[in-house]
């Protein structure tokens, strides 16, 4: 078995809407073999892995995939079960995996669920690996690769306070990902975009930050207003130290100033000696160190968030339990055995550790630890209860004192921190501070929230949910408005359309589609964009205030959806462009491709379908949103039943654009009020048109204000850039447009037989990718279309030989009746349109299905001394805009 190709897909996907792998293998001679005909087999994987017996598998049942091994499956099945078994083990709820043939005889695509980016790919290398050694009876280290898998997934693991905030935006549907191998997020897109690294909310400043390490001049800070701080100050020498605490007086705490976790901090020193040994461990951390008045009392952590109490919790030191027959030490081996004890913060609770620091804390109670502590005795391992060395928690924040609130809630607002984390030693956190002999020890920037979501006793807090309420306050939007468009012909345009339509409503826009990526009026990218990194470039850049995004059928299948949920979906049309490619082979595999725009929308948005096309019905059933009907016939059934259901439709009535909603009938405009209509000779563009009134008044905005768009967008290469492009050449004229499939071919053909030409002439040409059926039916309508035909092929041949498509077209516009005389094979386009051009007779209409824009508008430009410029023309003509000469 060969692992040929593996693909994450992060997003939203046509295979499943949860992050997924797509594992490519080809089995070879294994092909051919079951696991049941496979002598022990099945025996040595469960054994192995006793969990794959829970798996369901199709039968649906726990030990339905154990069912399966019995009555015989392949090892491509295995490996996927095996590659979800693996990411369980590791710690992972993952479920979804489905394996098929996707080429006869033996190459199988296999896919699997993930959590863990960086573990992803690793674990299908490894289950695949696995399966062939157990399929062979071949000796493999499973142990190994497991503790291979494990590191990675350690290393790579989201900490706690990290992953509470990641899965509440995900529980609230805010766009969240995950930005290098640390703890900083990128929440929300476009203007509503926001990062937070641990607990830390990007909108603190870096002084607010550094001010919180700085741990004697927010003593002095919050000495200065009233709040209670011990005593104490900064040395730079052990003697100096000493000094201090003799002034201040012992018992004395001494720690690093920008200490953190507990690093080099030694609490409760009581004479000269231990100070010594204390100042060189904070010394190891730090250049300058602070002494200060120990306090007596428990030690509280209060999480301030914005201007409220989140959380407050009790901090335990770790300690162990004695039971008369072993050491502290193998006490504390036991104790790290806790299914809740971890390696840094992987678990709610961190493993004790004995380190120096244990040593010197348990030798202050003349203990070691190899001492045997009595039956029921307590023995402490440090002196302050910080979770990452050991300690534990106990929930108090329905205990807390509204004084202690208060004065929490003003020592965060001095520092100057959103999110805080407020040390407070006290004998009891439900009495005033200020009565008592306490004091707020620290104030922290990025306070870990592990304490307060898995607290040892007591509820767990849901603090990332306070943390989010505060970076996203009541009422406002936590991403942008997403309208998404896909289909096969029209897409382009409609999302121009809509684009600028938006504009005129004072928003800015961020555009993708096959000829640019766009901010406002600047394109800052050029090319066919209309793939999920294109869109990227929209949803995280902060200017943008709502995106439109055309989403092609190869970046779906390629890598899924760019976004996770839109405002509105569109699917203009579906057609058999691009089949055999893929594995897309029928309209049914493309409308299952396209569906995905429509299933990826929010539950109150809506998707916006074209009730005209024969895959629309079964498409609809898929929208768990609003769906949003347009036809050009108001007596199609699909639409009349959904009028009757209250359901929004935008239809034309005689020439008039029409919204039903709730029953209710609103005429929006006419047709001959729209110019890329062209006075409603471009039927597809009634039909694009459509399409974006239908997704503009979903979107809510103002009818006006859609009208006054439709009227102002025409079709030049400024607004429409190579869409029904029209060139008034003098005696003669020409139409560019980028039609590139069959049914592009035939609404080109549909407009320009309402033209009133002289002499239709055609210049031809298909992308190379296309199946030869397709490629020949152009050719054949063509034929039967154009009274001179000129046969060009693209630059990129995508995989063709020179001539072979055009030999094709040939072949085809003979069938389809074109005179060989009239007919010319030219491959370079431009030389194509240059011919056409110097051989035009007076009422031409050149129609060239270009592959580059710019060339063919450079040609058309060089034919003038001067640049062209639209002339709009009176309605009822055969344009409302063309191109004229104005030399």
């Amino acid at each position: 078995m060969e692992v040929v190709n593996m693909r994450n897909y992060s997003g939203r996907n046509i295979y499943s809407h949860k992050p997924v792998v797509k594992m490519i293998v080809e089995l070879g001679d294994w092909a051919e073999i079951t696991t049941n005909e496979i002598a022990g087999f099945n025996d040595r994987l469960l054994s192995c892995f006793p969990g794959l017996s829970n798996h369901h598998c199709s039968p649906g049942y726990e030990g339905g995939f154990v069912q399966r091994l019995k009555e015989g499956t392949l090892v491509s099945h295995v490996t996927e079960h095996l590659a979800l078994e693996l990411q369980c083990i590791l710690g992972y709820d993952v479920y979804f995996g489905k394996t098929r043939l996707i080429k006869e005889p033996d190459r199988y695509c296999i896919i699997y669920e993930y959590i863990n980016e960086s573990c992803a790919l690793e674990v299908g290398n490894a289950a695949a690996e696995i399966v062939f050694a157990l399929a062979r009876n071949d000796a493999i280290a499973i142990d190994k690769v497991l503790k291979r898998l494990q590191q990675i997934s350690f290393d790579s693991k989201l900490g706690p306070s990290t992953q509470a905030i990641y899965d509440e935006a995900r529980r609230r549907h805010i766009p969240v990902r995950r930005l290098g191998g640390d703890s900083l997020l990128q929440l929300g897109y476009g203007k509503q975009m926001r990062f937070i690294e641990a607990s830390l909310p990007g909108s603190t400043s870096s002084i607010a930050v550094d001010l919180a390490k700085n741990k004697q001049m927010v003593k002095d800070l919050l000495k200065e207003n009233n709040i209670p701080v011990p005593c104490g100050g900064i040395v730079n020498s052990e003697d100096g130290a000493v000094v201090l605490a003799e002034q201040i007086g012992y018992p004395i705490v001494v720690k690093p100033w920008d200490a953190n976790q507990g690093k080099g901090v030694t609490t409760n020193i009581e004479d000269e000696s231990l100070l010594r040994k204390a100042y060189h461990l904070a010394n190891s951390f730090a250049k300058h160190i602070i002494v200060e008045k120990y306090i007596r009392g428990k030690d509280y952590r209060i999480l301030v968030v914005g201007n409220k109490v989140a959380a407050v919790a009790e901090r335990r030191p770790p300690y162990v339990i004695g039971d008369g027959l072993h050491s502290i030490s193998e006490l504390l081996e036991e104790a790290n055995k806790n299914p809740n004890r971890g390696i840094g913060h992987e678990k709610p609770l961190s493993k004790i550790l004995l380190d120096s620091v244990a040593k010197e804390f348990l030798a202050r109670s003349e203990l070691n630890e190899n001492s045997i502590p009595k039956i029921g005795e307590l023995v402490y391992l440090r002196g302050n209860g910080n979770l990452s060395t050991g300690g534990s928690a106990r929930d108090c924040t329905g205990d807390i004192h509204q004084v202690n609130k208060e004065l929490a809630i003003k020592a965060a607002k001095i520092i100057g921190l959103n999110v805080a984390g407020i040390d407070m030693v006290t004998e009891n956190i439900s009495e005033p501070l200020t009565l008592q002999n306490g004091a707020i020890i620290e104030v922290n920037a990025a306070p870990g929230l592990r304490m307060h979501l898995y607290p040892s006793e007591g509820e767990g807090r849901n603090v990332a949910a306070a943390i989010l309420d505060q970076m996203y306050t009541a009422g406002s939007m936590s991403s942008i408005p997403i309208i998404s468009i896909t289909g096969t012909n029209g897409k382009t345009t409609v999302a121009r359309l809509i684009r600028h339509v938006l504009s005129l409503a004072g928003q800015k826009v961020g555009m993708t589609c096959s000829s640019g990526t766009y901010i406002g009026k600047e394109c800052i990218a050029e090319g066919d964009n209309t793939g999920p990194l294109s869109a990227h470039s929209i949803l995280y850049n902060r200017d943008v205030e709502v995106a439109v995004l055309e989403t092609a059928r190869g970046g779906i299948i390629r890598r899924g959806l760019g976004y996770d949920l839109a405002d509105v979906g569109v699917i203009t049309n579906i057609s058999g462009d691009h089949l055999g490619m893929d594995d897309i082979n029928t309209l049914e595999d493309m409308a299952f491709v396209k569906s995905l725009v429509v299933e990826a929308i929010k539950p109150n948005g809506y998707a916006v379908l074209n009730a005209d096309d024969g895959m629309t019905e079964h498409i609809v059933r898929k929208a768990s949103c609003n769906p949003v009907l347009f036809s050009l016939n108001r007596d199609n059934m699909l639409v009349e039943d959904h009028i009757k259901q209250d359901g929004m439709a935008v239809v034309i009535e005689e020439d008039l654009i029409v919204i039903y909603q709730n029953k209710i009938r609103d005429e929006i405009m006419t047709i001959n009020e729209i110019p890329i209509t062209f006075n409603g000779k471009a039927i597809c563009n009634i039909e694009n048109s459509l399409a974006a009134v239908a997704s503009l008044s979903a979107f809510g905005l103002a009818k006006n204000v859609i009208r006054l768009g439709l009227m102002s967008f025409t079709s030049d290469p400024t607004a429409n850039e190579g869409r029904f492009n029209l060139f008034d050449m003098g005696s003669f004229r020409v139409l560019l447009d980028y039609g590139h499939n069959y049914s592009a071919y035939q609404s080109v053909m549909q407009f320009i037989n309402n033209m009133n030409a002289a002499r239709l002439v055609g210049i031809i040409g298909v992308p190379g990718d296309r199946l030869d059926k397709t490629i020949f039916d152009i050719g054949q309508i063509s034929g039967q279309a154009f009274s001179k035909i000129y046969i060009k092929e693209d630059e990129d041949l995508r995989g063709r030989s020179a001539g072979e498509v055009a030999g094709i077209l040939y072949n085809g516009a003979v069938s389809g009746g074109a005179d060989r005389e009239n007919m010319e094979i030219v491959l370079s386009e431009t030389d194509a349109l240059n011919a056409a051009i110097n051989n035009a007779f007076t009422g031409d209409l050149i129609v060239m299905f270009y592959e580059k824009f710019d060339k063919a508008y450079e040609l058309i430009e060089s034919f003038f001394k001067g640049q062209p410029q639209p002339i709009p023309l009176l309605p009822n003509t055969d344009t409302c805009y063309i191109y004229q000469s104005i030399c």
